[in-house]
């Protein structure tokens, strides 16, 4: 386990590298990075391109119905520490948990109060392109930028495959994207709110898969 510093809170001369270098850390290491994340979140450069991206999911709230934790950041941190508990299940441990952090990304810029019901339609396709530029500030690395966007991408297909909702699009998925991959991140996400039934979340993954492979 790495172990949580304040090097990044008493030094004024931390780069944005720095900072990335250091997510990467507790992201890879850390038993709960969220603990890391809510230290370092009302740092003066988490206000700046592009860490403001992740700042702005402080902003952005969620139906209380599915989301009784409350807004998307709080809900990232559920994700981000499930994920930590289940990355040795994923092929690559850093792209799955890259994609746990910025799997939702594309949601303040989505979401919207339609008559007191809150939506972020089509989250997940703003929240892949915005997660190819968060990365793209620091790496070059085309390989591992497109399996974290394609994760984040096709996130929601857990809902929409096992709702049978015409968003559902399990054949460009499998083109693009490792189902196993996409079912681990999608369990995580789905774990990643308060009073959730971890059997049903866990059946409904089992469902996602089966009608992939049938596919």
């Amino acid at each position: 386990m790495h172990t949580n510093n304040i090097e990044l809170e008493i030094n004024t001369e931390y780069t944005k590298d720095d900072v990335f270098n250091e997510m990467e850390k507790h992201l890879l290491h850390d038993e709960e990075p969220s603990k890391y994340f809510n230290s370092i979140a009302e740092l003066p450069i988490f206000q700046e391109y592009p860490f403001q991206l992740l700042y702005k999911l402080k902003e952005a709230e969620q139906s209380p119905k599915y989301h009784p934790e409350g807004n998307v950041w709080n809900h990232t941190m559920l994700v981000v520490d499930n994920a930590a508990k289940r990355k040795t299940k994923s092929i690559d441990e850093r792209v799955f948990m890259w994609a746990a952090l910025l799997h939702d990304i594309g949601k303040p810029g989505t979401t919207k109060n339609r008559k007191g019901k809150i939506t972020s339609y089509d989250h997940e396709k703003l929240g892949a392109k915005l997660a190819e530029d968060f990365l793209r500030e620091f790496m070059s690395d085309d390989k591992f930028i497109e399996e974290v966007k394609v994760l984040v991408r096709w996130h929601m297909q857990i809902l929409h495959v096992v709702k049978d909702l015409p968003f559902a699009d399990i054949k460009n998925m499998k083109q693009q994207a490792n189902i196993f991959e996409v079912a681990l991140l999608g369990l995580c996400d789905r774990l990643g709110r308060l009073n959730v039934n971890v059997r049903e979340e866990e059946n409904n993954i089992a469902v996602f898969i089966k009608k992939c492979n049938n596919e």
